[in-house]
């Protein structure tokens, strides 16, 4: 499958809920540049708060992971995003798979609950897909997106 993924995944404690350490973790990017090489592409970008929301880039291989299913229909991607398992809240009503046209892209977002298996401390996380069907430009992602799904919910 000709597809330019990015995952962009920001992660924080309690700590990081409120004031000012709340402040700098909303102020980090949910795009970033891509490297110079060709789709498919998987680029992740990883920015914890015990790192202080400095980014973490890789690419990995193989392209594509099990949190999105994607399959071609009819000469446009289909793409799924799948939400984990182990996340809070749950969600019972999920919005269906899109379908993008050869050079589209878009950008999809969803947060999780966590409870640490150590000391039941709870962890919060936000993942950005961003998601393109074919190559793109390196800074495509760094725009607005043309189709937006927006699957975060009140985390307390």
């Amino acid at each position: 499958m000709d597809a330019v993924v990015q995952w962009v995944r920001t992660s924080w404690t309690k700590r990081s809920r409120g004031g000012a350490e709340a402040t700098r973790r909303n102020a980090v990017p949910v795009s970033f540049a891509l490297p110079a090489r060709a789709a498919p592409l998987t680029h992740e970008v990883d920015m914890a708060e015990a790192d202080g929301f400095e980014p973490r880039e890789r690419l990995i291989s193989p392209p594509y992971r099990s949190e999105v299913r994607l399959r071609p229909v009819d000469g446009q991607l289909r793409v799924e995003l799948i939400a984990s398992a182990w996340g809070m809240p749950r969600r019972h009503r999920r919005p269906p798979a899109v379908r993008l046209a050869h050079g589209e892209w878009l950008r999809w977002q969803i947060n999780y609950r966590f409870i640490r298996a150590t000391d039941g401390a709870w962890l919060y996380r936000l993942d950005t897909l961003n998601l393109a069907h074919g190559a793109v430009p390196a800074d495509t992602f760094l725009g607005e997106p043309p189709r937006f799904i927006d699957e975060r919910a009140h985390l307390r």
